[in-house]
């Protein structure tokens, strides 16, 4: 294991002056050709071909789809399976995970819709390019375990709340953005994002708090904090009835959180079955960083830039 007090993250170990921008297509093609497929092995057990019953991928450009009468597509959601009436399961969508990479890096020409009028068109019909992905996400949702609690921590609120702690009552316009540049937020490193590095910084710090609340509070056993590209996400993943909340339990967990540790969460994410996370490993086009497991607050940010990145 790495030295908890300097984690070297995924990454090219980049030095604290690397700017943040974001992802050319060219680059995120390169990075889910060359790179995320070394990554595949060092998953969680519970992302699989077959277990989230989802898998879902961002376009920064909106597709077209097969048919006409469809708007053009800047998300799309896939099953894993193919299921009865009954919503019990019968098909699968991905042979292996490979297949999932597959459609991860070509998502129209691998669509499992495959010549469903839903599908993505093709893009040599289409002759423009193949859609890049600048997100990858699954479905918390599960066909093998119990719905996979997470909590989510943005940079962005930690950023706008420390703005409206730290601006004068006197400045009169409070809109998102007026209040970030009024608190000298989007003039700080990373340049024009609406949080500062040490917004994400104590992201992460929140983060550990709440692992370590979920290990000593509710005597979890399995835990995993994981950078997501502009905060965290922190799981708690035992499998025993005892961890096996429900929607009510889940909203006290989000008001325990919210008002007795007084961390900023949020609360959606933990309690909406039908949501989904950035796959780990993926890469973050936005600010060109590998969504990833980390062991330690002490874990910097800016040295998760991918390989393929060129700076």
């Amino acid at each position: 294991m790495a030295d908890p007090e300097r984690e070297e993250p995924h990454g090219v170990g980049r030095e604290e002056d690397v700017k943040w921008r974001q992802a050319t297509r060219e680059e995120i093609y390169a990075y889910y050709a060359e790179e995320f497929p070394r990554y595949v092995d060092d998953l969680p057990d519970f992302i699989s071909a077959t277990g989230p019953k989802q898998y879902a991928v961002a376009f920064r450009d909106a597709h077209p789809v097969r048919t006409d009468e469809v708007p053009d597509k800047d998300f799309i959601r896939r099953d894993t399976w193919q299921t009865d009436p009954a919503g019990n399961r019968t098909t699968a969508e991905f042979s292996s995970f490979e297949e999932v990479v597959g459609f991860v890096r070509h998502p129209a020409r691998n669509d499992p819709l495959g010549r469903s009028e839903f599908a993505l068109a093709d893009p040599e019909v289409l002759e423009q390019p193949d859609p890049r992905p600048d997100a990858v996400y699954y479905a918390l949702d599960h066909w093998e375990r119990p719905w996979v609690l997470l909590v989510d921590i943005d940079a962005k609120e930690i950023a706008r709340e420390r703005a409206a702690d730290t601006v004068s009552d006197n400045v009169n316009d409070r809109d998102n953005d007026a209040l970030l540049d009024a608190a000298g937020i989007l003039d700080a490193e990373p340049a024009g994002y609406p949080y500062a590095f040490e917004d994400v910084d104590q992201a992460i710090e929140y983060g550990f708090e709440v692992r370590d609340i979920f290990e000593t509070d509710f005597n979890a056993e399995e835990t995993m904090v994981v950078y997501s590209g502009q905060g965290v996400h922190v799981y708690l993943l035992d499998t025993d009835p005892a961890h096996r909340y429900d929607e009510q339990s889940r909203e006290v967990l989000n008001d325990l959180l919210l008002e007795t540790y007084d961390i900023p969460i949020d609360p959606v994410v933990t309690a909406d079955r039908r949501r989904v996370a950035r796959l780990p490993y993926s890469l973050h086009a936005d600010v060109c960083s590998i969504v990833q497991p980390i062991e330690s607050p002490a874990f910097d940010v800016r040295s998760a830039t991918p390989e393929v990145i060129d700076e």
